[in-house]
């Protein structure tokens, strides 16, 4: 896909097409982390490392077969879901204040820079993770992943200064497709690794941790990209107008208040919130689920979560052409009827079997891109003109404020029942719920309302 040379605005100086490019390449050098990392490899290990430390020494009737974190004691399986959920919560401090540096800071691209190495060095640092360093990799995952989000909020800031309003929508979908297969290509190495081990002399363990931290160098390697073709421009927001630490939390609280004029556009967001809280989980936990309830091998896992990379960029466009059919908000609704339908297989499928679960993988690669894209493009219809900033915005700071909830509740399942297969099934609530939602926003009214004319086909 061409990418055009433009402007941003009139007070923004015009974005070259080397510029733009180097913007890409932000989403070809972080998706590894989300893709390597947080989707397949580091939860089952983390699980078995913690699982190493919990395992109880034989002659010891008092030993509970649980991880102690001060006064909390857990099983191995709640670590990761707990971890995530923690992430999370400390995502909600953090952005808000992220946001407000990057949107008065005339130094982006160095904050651009702080957080992806950051998060780059936390990865590699999970080098160390051998025996049973599972606190070592829950505090190294927490501050890769709080930077991870940190360093997406800066990325984006960058968009409006890059793009005017008609060439946006395809800079970013050029990002998401690149993102998609950036990914999917680090994943393939790794694949290829994991395949080929006993050639090299190494275990599964070994393997799968080289591949987390090669997750690292990835992200680290690929960020100078955008460090060598991004400028420092003007601030949009201009500066401070407080102490800069305060103003995200201000700015937040303003735009807030300002929500309660659009109820409609309030009610989409919640919908979105609940729904995109079950898919991340899904997403994250899927691997967890695949090595310790299916006792699928870390190659398998793998190999399905590649399939998922690639299948989600053809879902994508598949389901686009469908929303043009007949409409975003009906082909979403379709697809979260999708995404209960595979976490209720998931409850049946067999263990030890690699075609279900595959096939299960092909199944959410088919809805995942779609379900993301559409509801950010239904998002922007609902946002009264002028306000794209701010309400992106918000959109990005409370997806990280409930994306807790459905990992939390997957932990509390699981800790109440220990049987992961229940767990999973208490994810279909959140796009139960969703769908709900979703289908009590009268669209048509809500962009009227929003001050934006309705596209033909809703």
């Amino acid at each position: 896909m061409a990418i055009m040379e433009g402007t941003a605005g009139p007070s923004q100086p015009p974005s070259s097409r080397r510029e733009r490019a180097g913007w890409i390449c932000y989403d070809w050098a972080n998706q590894a982390f989300i893709t390597t990392v947080v989707t397949v490899f580091l939860g089952p290990y983390l699980t078995a490392i913690a699982d190493q430390a919990a395992r109880c020494p034989v002659g010891e009737p008092d030993c509970t077969g649980r991880i102690s974190i001060g006064f909390l004691e857990i099983l191995p399986g709640q670590l990761f879901p707990y971890l995530i959920s923690a992430s999370a919560i400390l995502t909600i401090v953090v952005l808000p204040l992220v946001g407000a540096i990057a949107d008065r800071s005339p130094y982006k691209r160095e904050l651009l820079a702080f957080f992806a190495y950051l998060g780059a060095g936390a990865t590699m640092g999970m080098f160390f993770l051998v025996d049973d360093r599972w606190l070592l990799g829950a505090v190294l995952f927490l501050i890769a992943n709080v930077a991870f989000g940190a360093s997406i909020v800066v990325y984006n800031s960058y968009l409006p200064q890059l793009a005017g309003p008609d060439e946006r929508d395809q800079l970013s979908s050029t990002g998401w497709a690149v993102a998609y297969i950036g990914g999917g290509i680090l994943l393939a190495v790794n694949l290829a690794a994991l395949l080929m081990r006993d050639q090299f002399g190494l275990s599964e363990a070994d393997v799968v941790r080289y591949n987390i931290v090669s997750a690292g160098i990835w992200w680290a390697a690929f960020t100078t990209v955008p460090m060598v073709t991004l400028r420092n421009r003007p601030p949009l927001a201009g500066p401070p107008q407080r102490f800069l630490l305060t103003d995200g939390f201000v700015q937040l609280w303003h735009t807030l208040k300002g929500l309660r004029k659009y109820p409609l556009t309030l009610l989409f967001l919640v919908a979105y919130l609940i729904y995109s809280d079950g898919v991340s989980a899904v997403i994250a936990l899927s691997a967890t689920y695949g090595s310790a309830e299916l006792r699928l091998s870390a190659d398998h896992l793998v190999m399905t979560i590649l399939v998922v990379q690639f299948v989600a960029f053809f879902g994508a466009l598949a389901m686009g052409r469908i929303a043009a059919r007949v409409g975003a908000r009906k082909t979403v609704l379709g697809g979260l009827v999708g995404w209960s339908l595979i976490v209720s297989a998931a409850y049946f499928l067999p263990p030890g079997q690699l075609p279900p679960f595959l096939a299960l993988g092909v199944a959410i690669g088919l809805v995942l891109g779609g379900t993301q894209a559409l509801s950010r493009s239904l998002f922007s219809q609902l946002i009264p003109k002028g306000k794209e900033g701010e309400y992106f915005g918000i959109y990005e700071i409370t997806d990280k404020a409930t994306s807790w909830l459905a990992p939390l509740l997957f932990g509390l399942a699981l800790g109440a029942t220990e049987s992961y297969r229940v767990a999973i099934l208490s994810v279909i609530a959140f796009f139960v719920v969703g769908f709900v939602l979703l289908l009590l926003v009268p669209m048509r009214r809500a962009i009227i309302a929003a001050g934006n004319t309705p596209p033909r086909v809703l």
